[in-house]
């Protein structure tokens, strides 16, 4: 499966448009890593429990676009983007979205 975030991948052409693909999951904070984040707050630096945390979770929103693309009968995803939305207090989702396409 090719993921791209342009319109178009170099050298192919673009045979079926399938439509949008999308992907997403939604986290929550741990209490644990609340405690380390918060004393991190006071002296500073990347909060790396939390990277770490939305790293994972980019990575899951993309697996699952990939996986509705292939049950659109996809073998590309072009215009991919990310984004993310607060659900709730100390809550959010990623959301991975683009055009599934069939290359030839």
């Amino acid at each position: 499966m090719i993921l791209v975030s342009t319109p178009d991948v170099p050298n192919r052409q673009i045979e079926i448009v399938h439509g949008i693909a999308r992907g997403s999951t939604v986290r929550a904070r741990h209490v644990g890593r609340d405690i380390f984040a918060g004393l991190k707050n006071i002296i500073g630096g990347e909060i790396s429990e939390y990277t770490s945390l939305q790293a994972d979770a980019r990575e899951q929103a993309l697996q699952r676009m990939e996986e509705d693309a292939r049950k659109l009968g996809a073998n590309a995803v072009v215009n991919v983007r990310l984004t993310t939305a607060m659900v709730m207090q100390g809550c959010s989702e990623i959301l991975a979205y683009g055009t599934a396409v069939t290359l030839k």
